[in-house]
């Protein structure tokens, strides 16, 4: 049974924080290990130490059921990047999801659309496939330009990306923002088809077109989920994020189809897992 870090006074259990009937061991292990995992989901690659303290379990307790994650092929280990000097000691070890893990959460059918694109790819050549992935983002733009709406109808200021990263969560992205030293960075911390992308780069530079379109400057995508990274992490520079800002245009259609010939060019994989620095 795991230990849980009260409040206040001697150690509690989980099970004493946790009404009755008591769930069994192997129940109450397995809560807590889909608890971790959707941690790392939700914020990305963590250590031990900051899933003990967004969890409120004991660091021994996280780096045992890591242990187990890890071991069942769930997660996978790295090094932490430090961006700038380094202090002294060991680096810290930071846990990230693997295709199996992400396999626990919705994706289905990606087989399925994989072979259906290809088809499509056969039939009617590239240009269908970006018009395909263009459309595919428009639930997002709609959901983008209903979040602006509502905010202008209550009086309220709302930034485009902020607005953008609503409506990716609405969407099932799971998106947060972080900041940088040269504006904002967009995180979705969950791709529902990451597996489709691997094979159709496509979906990703259309997602990357359509974010600069909605805000009015160029973005740069640093990492995608597909290309192996923890985050697609897109950044935002300091236009884009000034409080208030809205998109001029609440109305806009769909983006636009492009050919093939300007379609950019698929994102490149990138050589780190987790939110990135512009210098």
């Amino acid at each position: 049974m795991d230990a849980v870090r009260p409040s206040g006074g001697a150690t509690a259990t989980a099970a004493e924080r946790t009404p009755l009937p008591t769930p069994s061991v192997g129940e109450a292990e397995r809560t807590t290990r889909e608890r971790v995992v959707r941690s790392i989901l939700e914020h990305g690659p963590s250590t031990a130490g900051q899933l003990a303290e967004r969890l409120d379990l004991t660091p021994a307790a996280v780096r045992r059921h890591l242990a187990f994650l890890e071991e069942d092929g769930d997660l996978r280990s790295e090094e932490e990047r430090v961006y700038g000097s380094r202090g002294r000691g060991r680096p810290a070890k930071v846990f990230l999801l693997t295709d199996a893990g992400r396999a626990h959460f919705p994706s289905s059918y990606d087989e399925l659309a994989i072979q259906a694109l290809r088809q499509l790819q056969a039939m009617a050549g590239d240009p269908a496939i970006e018009r395909f992935a263009e459309d595919r983002v428009s639930d997002v733009v709609r959901r983008y330009q209903v979040i602006l709406e509502e905010a202008a109808s209550e009086g309220t200021a709302i930034a485009a990306p902020e607005a953008l990263a609503r409506a990716l969560n609405d969407e099932g992205y799971v998106a947060t923002m972080q900041p940088s030293r040269t504006g904002e960075q967009l995180c979705q911390h969950h791709c529902p088809v990451s597996h489709v992308a691997v094979a159709f780069p496509e979906l990703c530079a259309a997602e990357t077109e359509v974010f600069s379109r909605l805000l009015g400057v160029h973005v740069q995508r640093l990492a995608t989920i597909a290309d192996g990274n923890g985050v697609c992490t897109t950044h935002i520079p300091d236009a884009a994020v000034l409080t208030g800002r809205r998109h001029p245009r609440t109305d806009a259609p769909a983006p636009a189809v492009r050919t093939h010939s300007d379609a950019p060019a698929p994102a490149g994989r990138a050589t780190t897992h987790a939110t990135h620095q512009e210098g």
